[in-house]
């Protein structure tokens, strides 16, 4: 939830839900709301978070960025 009148605080959040909207939820037509959460809970754990990479973590995906950080943080 943002701050009143501070609409930067749940900037994250929108992009995110603009992302999964335009990746997968208006692409495909679900006949159950058990296939949406599948759908969704596939997309996120599955794709998001372990294959798709993200300008913001160095072209990485976000296990990847993790995994590289904490060998980093090892050698340190």
């Amino acid at each position: 939830m943002s701050r009143k009148g501070n609409c930067w605080d749940n900037a994250v959040a929108e992009s995110f839900f603009h992302t999964l909207k335009t990746e997968l939820i208006h692409h495909k037509n679900f006949n159950t709301k058990a296939q949406a959460n599948q759908a969704i809970f596939e997309y996120i754990e599955v794709f998001y978070n372990r294959q798709r990479i993200h300008s913001s973590n160095n072209n990485l995906s976000p296990v990847a960025f993790e995994e590289k950080m904490l060998q980093n943080k090892q050698v340190a």
